[in-house]
């Protein structure tokens, strides 16, 4: 089973899922999330995810053109869950927010174009300067 929640403990989540991939993003909203930095996002089926408490749901078009859904305890603040309307059957995982965060293994680093002049991509993974193709 793999667990996580929020820093006050209001909202946990678990899936006995393994994860479909996970990813560095540097897309500004990302950004905005990650205090500047990437965020690390960790793919799952929605299918048999279970979430406890009530996160709130921050609406926003993302640079995709993809009505986004990021989710957050309304409590302590921290950032868990995305959402996309355009891919119902998954959810992207805050990797901070992982019980165990040695699950996510970034396989790529997207929305590079959009990087700061400082961020650190890692050269052995694959770069998307947008959105990649569709996962899942």
């Amino acid at each position: 089973m793999i667990t996580g929640g929020c820093l006050c403990g209001a909202i946990r989540y678990e899936t006995a899922a393994q994860p479909v991939t996970a990813r560095f993003c540097w897309c500004r909203l990302c950004q905005y999330i990650g205090a500047g930095n990437a965020t690390v996002n960790v793919a799952f089926p929605t299918e048999g995810f279970i979430i406890r408490g009530a996160p709130k749901d921050y609406q926003r078009t993302a640079d995709s053109g993809n009505r986004m859904h990021r989710r957050f305890c309304s409590e302590c603040g921290v950032h868990l869950f995305t959402a996309s309307d355009a891919r119902p059957n998954l959810i992207m995982i805050r990797a901070g927010t992982l019980d165990n965060p040695n699950i996510a293994q970034p396989a790529a680093a997207i929305w590079v174009s959009k990087a700061p002049s400082y961020a650190c991509i890692q050269e052995d993974l694959p770069r998307f300067e947008a959105q990649p193709p569709p996962i899942g």
